[in-house]
């Protein structure tokens, strides 16, 4: 019997998912679970409004998979300067327009999006012990068992007062300072950037009580596996990470709503005046549906950060440096 090694979560969390054999460097995100990047040109389509809106000529997607959604926005606005920034090598069917880039981005002028990627930053899991002391949990990576570790220190004290108190014995929280950082440093890194986050998360006072790490593979959730085949994921305390920022949290459906996807049924009357119109507007209410249902992709947080004011303007060419049911709504 292999005897077990105890790690503190993120580190296999981040060997798992970024390691040399780490599932985003063997795997396609669309193979194993669905955004809203991948369900429908609608969303795409409306950030296409949200950069006319803006007057912005550029978008940088960070964790871009294949390039999905900037090959959409790239057939609905030709003009713009896009980038994808993501570990694995550029899809050989990416449009030639488009960059790709290993790295984050450093003076972006842009709307710069991170769609499901905070979520895939590892963090700290910490549980209240019998005693109600807050420890560490720990996990064999071979096996998944978990056991509870050293207590937290006073880092992760100070966030959990703060954004996340537990209550009693077994309760659990997964401390967002790593992703609160994250966010941070993107938003430093490129103050004239519309930064916008977009994830599934939680706010103060409907925090989940054993917390929501689970893993995805193939479109199906499974128990939390680290063998670098399945993705490892967290909801985010969306109210920490804009606080850093000064940045602003609305749901998906409330954003989308005002960018012109609104999911309504086209009028019967229009089947009679232009039945082939009528069919592709039913078609577009459908897939709408899907991004703005609070039951579905609707639930979504958006975290935006407005760009600083520049004397030339937003429309400056892009700059960068250079990087997560069937399918799964994670």
């Amino acid at each position: 019997m292999v005897a077990a090694s105890w790690v503190p979560i993120p580190a296999a969390w981040q060997e798992a998912l970024y390691g040399v054999d780490g599932f985003y460097r063997r795997f396609w995100p669309a193979d194993h679970f669905r955004t809203s990047a991948q369900s429908t040109p609608a969303f795409a389509a409306a950030l296409v409004e949200l950069v006319r809106r803006h007057d912005l000529t550029a978008v940088c997607d960070l964790g871009a998979g294949r390039g999905e959604l900037l090959t959409q926005i790239h057939h609905l606005e030709p003009g713009l300067a896009l980038t994808g920034v993501e570990i694995r090598p550029r899809p050989e069917e990416l449009p030639g327009g488009i960059g790709w880039e290993p790295g984050l981005p450093s003076g972006f002028r842009g709307l710069l999006l991170a769609n499901e990627l905070l979520d895939n930053i590892p963090c700290d899991v910490v549980e209240l012990d019998r005693d109600g002391s807050p420890r560490l949990v720990e996990v064999d990576p071979g096996s998944g068992e978990e056991r509870l570790g050293a207590e937290a220190g006073d880092e992760q004290l100070q966030w959990l007062e703060t954004w996340w108190p537990l209550a009693g014995p077994g309760q659990r929280a997964e401390v967002g300072l790593t992703r609160d950082a994250v966010w941070a440093e993107l938003c430093t890194a490129n103050p004239q950037a519309l930064c916008t986050a977009v994830d599934y998360g939680h706010v103060a006072g409907d925090r989940p009580t054993r917390g929501s790490l689970a893993s995805y593979r193939g479109g199906v959730q499974t128990a939390v596996t680290y063998d670098g085949e399945h993705d490892i994921t967290a909801h985010v305390a969306v109210d920490s990470v804009a606080a850093k920022v000064a940045g602003s949290v609305r749901r998906q459906r409330e954003v989308l709503h005002d960018l012109g996807v609104s999911g309504a049924r086209p009028s019967i009357a229009e089947a009679t005046r232009d039945p082939a119109g009528y069919v592709r507007s039913l078609a577009r209410a459908t897939e709408s549906v899907e991004l703005t249902a609070l039951t579905s992709l609707g639930a979504f947080y958006w975290l935006s950060r407005q760009p600083a004011s520049c004397g030339d303007g937003h429309r400056s060419p892009a700059s960068s440096s250079s990087r997560p049911e069937t399918p799964a709504f994670r």
